[in-house]
């Protein structure tokens, strides 16, 4: 309560010389294409300078510091946004307006197939405006937007070169881009090089205190045989996090062909390789003791050469990844009479990866997507000005063969229909929408069958301008989501107890349930604005209050002394707070002075079941900063609170703060060509930081202190 009053303090101290830029962005992951100061949604944008200086190796890292997000890590190599403390299949991302199709939802040590570095903007959708993208995404939906596929004509060629280094995870990442065109034929060309070594931490990596604590919750017994302990036991490191090193490439190929003021179309194709380490603690073994001896010299590489220490290579868990993607799009302008655009999207994913204990692969994962989306943007008609009908399909197998697949191969069929309209009336913004999903999962399983689910959504918006600055908003939902194949047919085929397959990444042995409802959420969101000439604030405060909530539930059986959890409902409630801002406060030589004052707050409990776990904790936030012409520099600070309500069977986290400063120099090269040198100074007090979010936050800290510097070449 100190740290709010002392940032609404700070606030009124601010707001009396406030001055910025409005906010401009123009959502594209609206069809009606609002600008976001213009809508009731709750929103969330990075783009620009923003998003180049948040931009990091994944895209829940990227979005971290922003107001109702978060970072659900899993080591260097995975982060997973997480959205008013939703995660896994709530928080769906998106890649251009259709589903990154990866298996990320199905478990935390599984990355999200989206590059953040190469993204034009990224946009968070909340609370009503998810209905676009399907009931199912009830926590929010994040579209990671590039130029895959030109949307706009070029006429001549530009690019940008980047390279970064990171010295606590010894990173070095290249990014180029290049695009041109004729004035109706464009075409666009893009790739990522990312190679890191083991992760700085400051002091120990694995919590041993913390893990004996949960030991005792989960119910453990402290009567192991010493001997085979000792022979399990994961050895703790000290100042970095052991097999975290990661390798990344992503290249990238669009064309697109304009046809003037009637709209465009184009196809691109991508592919992404990626192979990452999980950090020792996190997995379960399984392998048999005969596959020690089949380690090949060629792993040795994954180890970090700069720290002097060996590693068993049967104790490194490894993730190679692989995703090639095809997208094709259509955009027509005014296509028939009452008609404003006809947007179409296809798209084909072939998402693979395997899990290797050494060198022994342990299971493989892979799942084949196909989506369509099509949205008719209409002229004004029965007193709307605007409205978007669509219709979208989606489907996919997934399989998963080897010794931890705990979930049988399944085909999913999913096949919605939306309505969204909008309304003008003096100062008044009103918005209503409808949705209606038909979701099929059909399982390749002798202890299930074919699961059917029926779900509607409807929503309803309110902006009121009350005042040439100010607005006030207010957003009314009521969502469905149909249960996912791992929370239905998880270990569905295990005959008895003794047949289960434990979730390596939670060392848990997880057992769905194909009897589980859909889930229905009622959700509302207040928010309050002010947009001076220059500056601007923020206020929001949400509710949502779900039936039938979906989570793991501790049953307090055991088989081998490892927990069973059963995919079990419970009515539950979130509530949480949201502010953000940026002020202006004078005219500083060359550049402006400006303040930026955030924070955010989330509670979540069952009815019967207690605390919701990995929820964030209270944080505040305060950045300074000075933009000039061709120099800017800033400092920024982020207080955490403790997270004393982790959950049942979790632990809890201490909080933190942590500074961050950085600065660039734009250096003009003439013919609009300019060179950015940039250089960060983050986690300057080396601070520990174990996020509650985090599967893995008694095993894996996030950096140190560290220097991250680069160079960035536009032309």
């Amino acid at each position: 309560m100190k740290r709010i009053l002392i940032t609404a303090a700070a606030l009124s101290a601010g707001a009396a010389s406030a001055e910025q830029l409005p906010l401009e962005h123009v959502l594209v992951s609206v069809p009606i294409h609002k600008k976001q100061a213009e809508t009731a949604l709750p929103v969330t944008v990075l783009s620009g300078e923003e998003l180049q200086r948040q931009a990091a190796a994944t895209i829940g890292e990227t979005l971290s510091n922003q107001p109702g997000l978060a970072n659900a890590s899993f080591g260097p190599g995975v982060g997973r946004p997480v959205i008013r403390g939703q995660q896994g299949p709530r928080a769906v991302t998106l890649q251009n307006g259709t589903l990154s199709a990866d298996v990320s939802s199905l478990s935390p040590d599984h990355g999200v197939a989206v590059e953040a570095l190469l993204a034009d903007s990224i946009e968070v959708l909340r609370g009503p405006s998810t209905l676009l993208y399907g009931g199912g995404a009830i926590g929010g939906v994040v579209n990671v937007i590039d130029n895959r596929i030109p949307r706009t004509a070029i006429d001549g060629i530009d690019g940008a070169l980047e390279y970064r280094y990171d010295d606590a995870s010894d990173m070095d990442s290249g990014v180029f881009r290049l695009e041109g065109g004729n004035g109706s034929a464009a075409f666009h060309l893009s790739g990522t090089s990312r190679e890191t070594g083991n992760l700085d931490i400051p002091g120990m990596a694995i919590d041993e205190a913390a893990l004996e604590e949960q030991e005792e919750l989960l119910g453990g017994h402290e009567d192991h045989d010493e001997g085979e302990h000792e022979e399990e036991e994961v050895e703790n490191t000290d100042g970095y996090i052991a097999n975290t090193d990661t390798d990344f490439d992503m290249l990238t190929a669009g064309v697109s062909y304009h046809l003037g003021d009637e709209g465009f179309a184009g196809f691109s194709v991508s592919h992404l390789e990626s192979k990452y380490g999980i950090p020792p603690g996190a997995h379960e073994h399984h392998h048999e003791d005969e596959h020690d001896e089949d380690h090949d010299e060629d792993h040795e590489e994954d180890h970090d050469e700069d720290h002097d220490h060996e590693h068993e290579e049967d104790e490194n868990v490894r993730i190679d990844m692989e995703q090639t993607r095809y997208d094709a799009v259509a955009h027509l302008h005014e296509p028939m009479a009452g008609l404003d655009v006809m947007r179409g999207f296809v798209t084909y994913t072939d998402y693979k990866h395997k899990e290797l204990e050494g060198a022994v692969t342990g299971t493989r994962f892979d799942r084949e997507t196909w989506e369509t989306r099509l949205e008719l943007v209409h002229k004004p008609m029965f007193g709307a000005e605007h409205g978007v009908i669509g219709l979208q399909w989606r489907g996919d197998e997934f399989s998963a063969e080897g010794e931890e697949a705990y979930v049988p191969e399944t085909e999913s069929n999913e096949f919605g229909l939306f309505l969204v309209e909008d309304f003008h009336r003096g100062d008044w913004t009103f918005e209503t929408g409808l949705r209606g999903d038909w979701v099929e999962r059909d399982p390749q399983a002798r202890n299930a069958d074919e699961e059917d689910f029926l779900s509607a959504s409807v929503s309803a918006s309110a902006l009121w301008q009350f005042a040439s600055q100010w607005s006030s908003g207010l957003s009314l939902s009521s969502a469905q989501r149909a249960p996912t194949t791992e929370e239905l047919f998880s270990n569905v085929d295990a005959d008895s107890a003794e047949a289960y397959v434990t979730h390596a990444a939670t060392g848990v042995i997880e057992v769905g349930d194909p009897d589980l409802d859909e889930e229905h959420s009622l959700n509302a969101d207040l928010s309050l604005t002010w947009l001076g000439e220059r500056s601007w604030a923020e206020l929001g405060l949400f509710y949502n209050q779900f039936e039938d909530y979906i989570f793991l539930n501790n049953s307090g059986e055991e088989v081998d002394e490892t927990p069973v959890y059963h995919y079990m409902q419970d009515d539950a409630e979130f509530y949480g707070v949201e502010f953000d801002s940026e002020f202006h406060l004078l005219r500083l030589g060359p550049g402006d002075l400006a303040l930026g004052l955030s924070g955010d707050y989330v509670s979540g409990e069952f009815d019967d079941a207690g605390d919701v776990p990995r929820l964030p904790p209270l944080r505040v936030g305060a950045e300074l900063s000075w933009r000039g012409d061709a120099f800017s520099t800033w400092v920024r600070v982020q207080d955490a609170d403790d997270q004393d309500d982790p959950g049942d069977f979790e632990t809890a986290t201490d909080g933190y703060t942590r500074w961050d400063a950085g600065a660039d120099y734009r250096f003009d090269l003439g013919d609009t060509r300019e060179l950015l040198v940039f250089l960060k100074w983050k986690n300057i007090s080396d601070e520990e930081i174990r996020l509650s979010t985090s599967f893995l936050r008694n095993v894996a800290p996030e950096a140190g202190e560290s220097i991250e510097a680069g160079l960035r070449l536009s032309f």
